[in-house]
Formats: structure tokens, C-alpha cells, sequence
């Protein structure tokens, strides 16, 4: 991918996208658009469950903030959560670098983020829990949102999960620099994401970029962080469920062993991606339950 322009890079998701699938069916598609900071258009679906939703989760989807896009194998992963978790699932499909570079990704999504919690009671049907999660640079944004809506105060998310997030811009990490994590997502690719998104490598170091750099991570939502074992991303996603622990954030961390960077979306495709999202479903539900146990009480 590092080789080639954005523009020939985003035509492998409509392969990929060929490949999962259409999904399964869901009681029920909304699709709007809402406007940027800047006045720009971007757009946001909510994919409802047949019956009472419990929950609504808000997934931002991955691709090195260049890639990817919410009409391919997004939806689809967004469908199985659905049907997986009985809940709403949102989706926002943020603008991409190099066209909108840093930080618009995580403007739009804080606008995406609060548009859902402003929809939630409507699109659930009820008081429900809010849930943010999203896979590698959408777990990037999803950790900057939870940071966000802490410090702006609002909305209110119950749980985060982060599927192999980037938390930082540290290109030097072990497994970074590990010959066997050189899969589908390599050393060259995350330059080349990284240089389409926030070319200035000193910028890159702010909290809004790598969320790991935040001093203060306390108060933030409990967490999942779900690594996958082969990943160059996998140290910083480590790093980042410690530096959240250490902060007295209650965090799961788990790591998918045998797996490569990106399993979690190639629905249909990897038979490591059944377990993936059939874990996080788990977990999510489980979060749900506690929270309900805890409304009873």
C-alpha cells in the first residue's frame, strides 16, 4: 500500500468489501448526514436490531484515517454486532486524509458521537447503555473521543472497546520493528498512513493524535482493549490498557493469538474473525449487564 496513491489504496475495499459479503439482515437502516466544523458534509448510519435494543454503540471504523469506509465491510461488521449484541450500532463515516488531514477525523467524529447520544433514547427506544468502540485508527478516535467527552463533559459513554487501536506515533516499538508483525499492516504501511494524515511529525505527539500521550487518564470509561498477537500496533495497544490501569480505569485487555492486524473487520473472510467479533460481542453484553444489574440496585 505504501507504494501506491490513496486514490488506488481505497479500490481494494470494494474487494475486500466483494468478498465479506452483504451481512445479515437488521430490523432496521437510517442514514443522515451532518455538517463539519469546517461546513463540510459527512455521513453517519445507525443500523437498528429487530426488538428492543440494549445498548447503542458507536463504532468508528479503522484504515489509517485514509482508507475504509462505512458502505463496505463495515456495514457488515456493524450488522453482526447488531444482531450480536441486540443493540444500535452507529457508524460514522468520517472524512479522510490526505484530502482532510488531522483533525478532522476526530472533529467529525465528536460531532458524529454527539449526534448519537442526542439520538439515543429514540434509536434504542428507551434509556440504554453508550458504547463507543472502533479498530485501529478508529480505535485511535474512539480513545480520543473518550477523552474528549470527559473533558468537554459530554456525552456519557458506559464503555470503550478498542480492537488494535493506535495510541501513539512511536514508529520504534518492539513489535513495530518485529519481522513477524510485517503482515497485512506493516512498518511502511503506518508511515504512509501517518504521513497522509499528520505529516508533521511533531504534532503528532499531542494527545488528539496519540491518546497515549495524554497525562491524565483517569475517569475515562472502563475499557476492552483487544490486541491482535502480530500486529505492529500491538505494543503501543498494550502500553495504552496499562497507562489506563495504572490510572485506576477498570481494563480488560486480551490479545488474539495468531492474528494479524485487520482480522477483526475481514468478515467472512478470516475464520479468526468469527472469534474476534464473537469475544467483543461477549464482552459488550457483559458490560450491559452489569450495568443493568446496577440500574436494578
Amino acid at each position: 500500500m505504501h507504494e501506491v496513491t490513496p486514490a488506488i489504496a481505497r479500490i481494494n475495499g470494494p474487494v475486500l468489501a466483494g468478498l465479506s459479503g452483504r451481512g445479515p439482515e437488521v430490523g432496521e437502516v437510517r442514514n443522515t448526514r451532518l455538517t463539519g466544523k469546517d461546513g463540510g458534509r459527512f455521513r453517519v448510519r445507525a443500523l437498528l436490531p429487530e426488538g428492543t435494543a440494549k445498548s447503542v454503540i458507536v463504532y468508528i471504523h479503522g484504515g489509517g484515517w485514509v482508507i475504509g469506509d462505512i458502505d463496505l465491510q463495515y456495514d457488515n461488521l456493524a450488522r453482526e454486532l447488531v444482531n450480536a449484541t441486540q443493540s444500535v450500532v452507529v457508524l460514522i463515516n468520517y472524512r479522510k486524509a490526505p484530502e482532510h488531514r488531522f483533525p478532522t477525523a476526530i472533529e467529525d467524529s465528536y460531532i458524529g458521537l454527539q449526534w448519537a447520544a442526542d439520538n439515543a433514547a429514540e434509536l434504542a427506544g428507551g434509556d440504554v447503555p453508550f458504547i463507543i468502540a472502533g479498530d485501529s485508527a478508529g480505535g485511535n478516535i474512539s480513545a480520543v473521543m473518550t477523552q474528549w467527552a470527559r473533558d468537554k463533559g459530554g456525552p456519557r459513554i458506559d464503555y470503550q472497546v478498542l480492537v488494535y487501536p493506535v495510541t501513539d506515533c512511536d514508529l520504534e516499538t518492539k513489535s513495530y520493528l518485529d519481522p513477524d508483525c510485517q503482515l497485512l499492516l506493516s512498518r511502511d504501511t503506518m508511515i504512509w498512513f501517518w504521513d497522509h494524515y499528520l505529516p508533521d511529525k511533531e504534532a503528532r505527539k499531542h494527545p488528539d493524535a496519540s491518546p497515549l500521550r495524554h497525562p491524565d487518564l483517569s475517569g475515562l470509561p472502563p475499557a476492552l482493549v483487544y490486541l491482535a498477537e502480530c500486529d505492529p500496533l500491538h505494543d503501543e495497544g498494550a502500553a495504552y490498557a496499562e497507562k489506563l490501569k495504572a490510572a485506576g480505569v477498570p481494563t480488560e485487555v486480551s490479545t488474539a493469538a495468531g492474528q494479524m492486524h485487520a482480522f477483526f473487520q475481514m468478515v467472512n473472510i478470516l475464520p479468526g474473525n468469527r472469534v474476534g467479533i464473537d469475544y467483543v460481542a461477549d464482552r459488550i453484553n457483559h458490560r450491559i449487564a452489569e450495568l443493568e444489574g446496577a440500574a436494578v440496585k
